[in-house]
């Protein structure tokens, strides 16, 4: 088991290490532009929608087409050896190495030979593995393990390289990256002349002809498998392909989304044995299951292995951006990483860098394969909480309070008027009030040290409700509101905007008072029971009103209304059809305003274009596809976006992550959204979640209380206000 103390450790660590982080986000920022030149003229989603179906037909006929590879394998004169395990394969290698009296291989980057500890499984037989690709190489005299599956060492700096070359070679070497690159070729040169066998991995296992490719940008794979007599193919059985078309088309995907690139160095195909100096060479295949057909078998996980292992996940994550890859505590990494270290290598493996994912979605919305890698994440967080529990905090939250309405609706109730000693007026928003320290025993350091917190609001929306004069005449919609927490008892004053906004647009709202919190946060914590009984909640509310759309201003509120309330309650006959049509209904309010109104033909309200920025929420952009329309409807209200640099980058919320799970991480990663708004210069930051309201107001409260931070429908309401 990931011990949670030695994990905590690593995090803070990692976070202490500012050069890392700044390195790690220097290449995110370059990946994202190359990735966007790459992918230019091409059809992602249709690329991605073909190779998900691809890597379906794999999974479906993969014992058949497993069988097929083996054979034309064989056929080719290459020998096949199936592994259950790591040590199976392991053993394999070693009986191999011994039958030869192999006292050297040179290896080509196999993350399976990582997965195995197949170096240290060689090296207790007295045979030496040396690698070959620069960064593992890299990372081996380093003593380390990759950070990265493309970029194995892309957590360390040209200095320490220099320094362990200078090592390895007796040489004093100066940090160049030339210098470094030409001394890595000339050592490594020698060890493909020296090696007795050579081993690779495998990109792709073409069932037809029983052949592999391999794709890389050094042509030190291609040695590897060429020079020595030996070939040892290492491979998961997962990177079955039915046909060379199928690996062709994985090409077109694979550099462009792992390293920007439109085609890598060398893209090598090996089929059977070959001659090698007079000789037949030998080549020896060994297929590892090692969890993999497990994984194959789950309904709820098994997407997972439609991965091309790109790293992509990786290089867009805040939170591998901002603690890089060893916190992960397994061979794989980042979002990817969490789902195979708990087939791989045990559930147990898995708990802590389960919790370490903050939800924002990035790694589902750049994966070539189309893995909803979020969704499974949450799978196992909840698989990891019926194991291991969520802690007291959690438990007493979401069991006992929010699942009983009355209970928790009056618990903030008596919280607002409780507050009263530790509120403060925030500088810079005359009617806000926030709690700007609290008690040690609190951990003020990781809550209010670096942001304001928002006191709850004296009167709750659903308290205001009743008293908000709606004069709509034969209205053109009717809509029920889906407040969610945040704006229920935070920020009212964004629901009383949107109310005010669609009644003038001739649209009635209706509030059913039998809402409760969406469940998200008990969903996120792994309680999927909470979770599904706030659905039944939610959706027993909203049948009881006869609306033509839900609205939202929450999009982790749209998306669960729209996803989770129709996932949890699929099994259940009494709930499933009504929470289809709820989830028919229900829209982001911009959405709705947009889309559905025209808002933005109606609300042409001023020529005057006041200078804002915009804040793409995480569930507002991947999670519903909606980032066009708050724009539109800004600059049709008078105002003009000053776009800041990654305006979909989470903002660092992440629910109870900012809270109760990673608050330090969640710092840094606030830290950059901060930044970020700073350099656009403006002084209003628009947003259309009460979620990254609470974290961007509460984040520039401290740094710059003249930015304002505010819902796009408060705006619009504003923009009324003045004709």
């Amino acid at each position: 088991m990931v011990d949670s103390t030695h994990y905590k450790k690593s995090v803070e660590k990692a976070l202490n290490n500012e050069k890392l982080s700044e390195a790690l986000h220097l290449f995110g920022d370059a990946y994202l532009i190359a990735r966007e030149n790459a992918f230019r003229g091409l059809d992602f989603e249709e690329l991605r929608t073909e190779l998900a179906a691809i890597k379906d037909e794999v999974r479906l006929r993969r014992k058949e087409l497993l069988d097929q590879f083996v054979t034309n394998a064989e056929a080719a004169g290459s020998k096949v050896f199936l592994a259950k395990d790591t040590k199976e394969a392991n053993d394999y290698v070693i009986k191999l190495a011994k039958q030869k009296q192999a006292k050297s291989i040179a290896k080509s980057k196999s993350m399976v030979s990582e997965e195995a500890h197949l170096n240290k499984a060689l090296s207790r037989e007295g045979i030496r593995a040396s690698e070959t690709d620069l960064g593992e190489w890299i990372v081996q005299l380093a003593g380390q393990r990759p950070s990265h599956m493309v970029m194995p060492a892309i957590h360390m700096f040209k200095e320490e390289v220099a320094e362990l070359f200078s090592k390895e070679t007796g040489r004093k070497l100066s940090p160049e990256i030339r210098t470094l690159v030409d001394v890595a070729r000339e050592e490594l040169r020698k060890e493909y002349f020296e090696a007795d066998i050579g081993l690779t991995g495998a990109n792709f296992l073409v069932a037809d002809t029983g052949g592999i490719g391999l794709v890389t940008n050094e042509g030190n794979a291609r040695l590897c498998a060429t020079l020595p007599k030996v070939h040892v193919v290492f491979a998961g059985i997962h990177k079955l392909v039915r046909n060379m078309e199928d690996a062709v088309k994985i090409t077109r995907l694979l550099p462009r989304n792992a390293t920007g690139q439109l085609l890598t160095s060398y893209i090598t195909w090996i089929r059977g044995t070959i001659p090698c100096d007079g000789e037949k060479k030998e080549q020896h295949i060994v297929l590892i299951d090692g969890g993999r057909e497990a994984l194959y078998q789950s309904k709820a996980c098994g997407d997972a292995l439609r991965c091309i292992q790109c790293g992509a996940c990786a290089n867009v994550c805040p939170v591998y951006q901002t603690v890089g890859g060893h916190v992960f505590g397994s061979i794989y990494i980042s979002a990817i990483g969490i789902i195979l270290a708990a087939f791989y290598e045990g559930l147990d493996k898995a708990k802590e860098i389960a919790r370490a994912c903050i939800g924002c979605r990035s790694c589902s919305a750049v994966c070539p394969s189309k893995i909803d890698l979020e969704e499974i994440i949450l799978h196992l967080r909840n698989q990891i909480t019926e194991k291991y529990g969520m802690g007291v905090v959690k438990n007493i939250a979401f069991k006992s309070v929010m699942k009983n309405r009355g209970l928790f609706h009056n618990m903030v109730r008596a919280a607002s008027k409780l507050q009263g000693p530790l509120t403060s007026r925030q500088e810079g928003e005359s009617s806000s009030r926030v709690i700007r320290h609290l008690p040690m025993h609190f951990m003020s350091k990781d809550f209010t040290e670096w942001r304001d917190l928002p006191s709850i609001a004296r009167t709750s929306f659903r308290d205001q409700f009743d008293t908000l004069e709606q004069k709509v005449e034969n209205p053109v919609y009717r809509i029920g509101f889906f407040v969610g927490c945040g704006a229920d008892f935070v920020y009212p004053e964004v629901g009383v905007s949107l109310v005010k906004v669609l009644n003038h647009l001739g649209v009635e709202v209706v509030f059913p008072k039998g809402q409760n919190c969406c469940g998200i946060p008990a969903l996120y914590a792994g309680d999927w029971e909470t979770g599904k009984y706030l659905a039944q909640q939610a959706v027993a509310a909203f049948s009881e009103v006869d609306v033509d759309y839900v609205l939202s201003i929450c999009p982790t509120c749209t998306m669960g209304v729209k996803r989770d309330f129709v996932e949890r309650l699929a099994d259940d006959p009494q709930w499933s059809e009504k929470a289809l049509r709820l989830s028919d209904k229900t829209m982001d309010a911009s959405a709705f305003l947009e889309n559905v109104l025209k808002a933005s033909s109606q609300l042409n309200l001023s020529d005057e274009q006041t200078a804002i920025t915009y804040h793409d929420a995480c569930h507002l952009k991947r999670g519903n596809n909606v980032w066009r329309e708050p724009r539109t409807l800004l600059a049709a209200a008078g105002y003009r976006v000053e776009e800041m640099k990654n305006s979909d980058r989470c903002c660092g919320m992440g629910g109870t992550y900012s809270f109760l799970s990673h608050p330090q991480i969640s710092r840094q990663i606030t830290r950059d959204k901060v930044a970020a708004i700073g350099k656009t210069g403006a002084k209003t930051v628009a947003m259309d979640c009460p979620g990254c309201m609470i974290m961007l107001k509460g984040s520039m409260g401290k740094a710059d209380p003249a930015v304002r931070c505010v819902h796009t429908v408060e705006l619009l309401q504003e923009a009324l206000k003045r004709t």
